[in-house]
């Protein structure tokens, strides 16, 4: 699982950045999280309001820092995403 998240650099970028850190460590995931600053990369991603959060590509936050429990929810749901199909299931 790989996790973007966007921002200018701001402290509120920041802090999105080491909740979604601190989200995957509770989580017990070994995604990869990365911090995004490249307005071109934003901008094609479709992000035009940060911070944001993308998950394996998929925009789940724009505009906003979200609750922990929130990211842990999203975690949840990628990683339940991933295993579907990795077993040729349908995902919901």
């Amino acid at each position: 699982m790989h996790i973007k998240v966007f921002g200018s650099g701001c402290a509120r970028c920041h802090q999105a950045e080491t909740l979604v850190r601190e989200a995957v460590q509770s989580f017990g995931n070994t995604a990869t999280v990365e911090m995004v600053t490249d307005f071109k990369a934003m901008m094609a991603a479709g992000v035009m309001s940060p911070p944001a959060i993308a998950i394996d590509d998929r925009v789940v936050c724009t505009g906003r820092i979200p609750a922990k429990s929130e990211v842990v929810e999203w975690l949840a749901t990628a990683e339940q995403a991933a295993l579907s199909a990795r077993d040729g299931c349908p995902g919901t």
